[in-house]
């Protein structure tokens, strides 16, 4: 009986190791990190109003109060949308500091810039957003 049991014991520890040793092993594996770095910039234009697809726009005005990001493709190109909520008033404008390509995503980096001194924003709430048109790609969007 008492070998029957030593056996039991020493298969179950056999197995645990073997277990640890598989999940140690595939741990250390990776199918590919983005370390971030650029790989090449990309061609962008910013799309005013009447250029955005109808189902787009009506996304952005129904989120439009709040922050908020968003991409649509229409199969031919990729929209990428960055919008800074309800401002106190107009004026605002909105920069795009970098678009580019790392080895698993697209990077976009936008800024929201208030209304200049000398310039009058007015007393009516705004809000601000930019939508940026560049080639059809499917890797993921990292917003900054």
């Amino acid at each position: 009986m008492r070998r029957v049991m030593d056996r039991k014991l020493l298969v179950w520890l056999m197995l645990l190791a073997a277990w640890v040793f598989i999940v140690r092993c595939l741990s250390g594996c990776s199918v590919g990190k983005d370390d971030g770095g650029k790989l090449q910039d990309l061609e962008f234009t910013v799309v005013g109003d009447s250029e955005v697809p109808a189902e787009l726009m009506a996304t952005i005005e129904e989120k439009k109060t709040s922050d908020f990001k968003l991409t649509y493709t229409d199969g031919q190109g990729l929209y990428i949308v960055a919008g800074y909520g309800e401002q106190p008033s107009g004026g605002y404008s909105i920069s795009v500091n970098a678009l580019y390509l790392t080895e698993n995503s697209i990077v976009i980096d936008t800024e929201l810039k208030g209304p200049e001194s000398k310039e009058k924003g007015g007393t009516e709430k705004s809000y601000p957003y930019i939508v940026v048109k560049t080639g059809y790609l499917e890797e993921p969007v990292v917003f900054q």
